[in-house]
């Protein structure tokens, strides 16, 4: 879900969160008010869609060499000439970036500023409408951007950072839609792989049904993909007050890819901006540890 009051009144509402609350549970709820407020400020800033990169130039082979002029001689016969393999373009995948519910891509603002201050040249954020209705559509427009983004800089695969729901959308285009042809390695921060039981009244809208356990797009995303070739990273707090339990952050699906990494003393809306999980996304897409299938586990407390 996203960062606006909204979605944040839960916390005050929740009687677990009220009875005897511990330090870190403290902690954790003045640090998301202060991102909460922050995030305020900036939240017109990422309400326009992101300017898109200006396509990579193909490169235009020399001319062939003028053939020689006819001598007596007995003609040398031409040696074909084998056009050179294109390599595929230095550095770091892509990034696309993809925000929660109700919010945009200025909540990527510092996790951005991250990864461009650690080599990653090419990091976008797409925006989809609050007024969507079917997280498929969200999936299905995230699917054309994907491609527009890979013709654009020359690379055939991406890797994508999903924050609440935006993860369960990348994750429907990578799993329903195709899209582990495209999508390398997905991020996702937060996000209710299980289903989330948090804010019933909110469940008016559309999305947030769809977020719920028992859900369509849930009980589809519970289906076998046993060719799906994106590694999936899952990061989930023991303090985020959005995934009713909290365990459904995590990906428990037998042919995924998957690796879930715990977080410990940060809330929902700090997922994105603590420079803790900054580092663990940048070592997450520079690293293979997703093959294993293992378990991990990061505190920042």
């Amino acid at each position: 879900m996203g960062a606006l009051p909204l979605s944040f009144l839960h916390i005050f509402l929740r009687p677990c969160a009220l009875v005897r609350p511990s330090a870190a549970l403290v902690r954790s709820t003045v640090l998301e008010l202060a991102i909460l407020a922050g995030h305020l400020l900036v939240y017109p800033t990422g309400m326009a869609q992101e300017r898109r990169p200006p396509p990579v130039p193909v490169p235009v082979p020399p001319p062939a060499p003028a053939a020689p002029a006819a001598t007596a001689a007995a003609p040398v016969p031409a040696v074909p000439t084998v056009p050179a393999a294109s390599a595929p373009p230095a550095g770091h995948a892509p990034v696309l970036l993809l925000h929660g519910f109700i919010d945009n891509r200025s909540v990527f603002v510092l996790l951005r500023r991250s990864l461009r201050r650690h080599g990653w040249q090419q990091v976008w954020s797409l925006n989809y409408s609050p007024l969507t209705c079917d997280l498929r559509t969200a999936a299905a427009m995230l699917g054309r951007h994907v491609e527009e983004v890979c013709a654009r800089t020359g690379r055939q695969r991406v890797d994508m950072v999903g924050h609440s729901l935006g993860g369960l959308i990348a994750r429907y285009y990578v799993q329903r839609l195709g899209g582990d042809a495209r999508v390398r390695t997905l991020v996702t921060l937060g996000t209710p792989h299980g289903g989330t039981r948090v804010a019933p009244l909110m469940s008016a809208h559309p999305l947030v049904r769809q977020m719920r356990p028992d859900s369509d797009v849930i009980a589809e995303l519970g289906e076998p993909a046993p060719h799906c070739a994106t590694h999936f990273i899952s990061f989930w707090s023991d303090l985020d007050q959005i995934m009713v339990p909290v365990e459904t952050a995590a990906i428990d699906h037998p042919d995924l890819i998957s690796r879930n990494v715990r977080v410990s003393g940060v809330g929902h809306l700090a997922l994105p901006v603590h420079p803790e999980v900054a580092a663990g996304i940048r070592q997450a897409l520079t690293s293979d540890e997703a093959e294993t299938g293992a378990t991990g586990a990061a505190s920042v407390a």
